[in-house]
């Protein structure tokens, strides 16, 4: 079994390509992933698509370490893709492991094949 270190990476864009408190949307193996940055510049990534009625949380606003859903309001925990509030337990959006070396945003490989 591979360890994070291990895994193979695909660079996918500059850390100063998605503005603070923003996302881009990236195509994956399975659909589209949602990168997100923080304000403090933490880089989260989700497949695009609110738990709740898939609406795409790339387009949502990001707020600490979460993003509110453009739909319906839903907020989503960017480091686990858990509903949040009083929605907590009712879905997730599935999380993509990623990582940034030297300014660059890395997905593992996986996700995109």
């Amino acid at each position: 079994m591979s360890t994070i270190l291990e895994r193979p990476w695909v660079d996918v864009c500059a850390l100063t390509d998605i503005p603070q408190r923003g996302a881009r949307r990236i195509a994956g193996a399975s659909g589209p992933i949602a990168v997100f940055r923080t304000g403090d510049d933490e880089v989260f990534a989700l497949v695009d698509r609110c738990p709740h009625k898939q609406g795409p949380l790339s387009m949502g606003i990001v707020h600490g370490t979460s993003v509110t859903c453009p739909l319906h309001g839903r907020n989503v925990d960017l480091a686990s893709g858990q509903l949040m509030g009083a929605d907590a337990g009712q879905g997730c959006a599935p999380r993509i492991e990623v990582r940034v070396v030297g300014g660059r945003i890395e997905l593992a490989a996986e996700a995109l094949r």
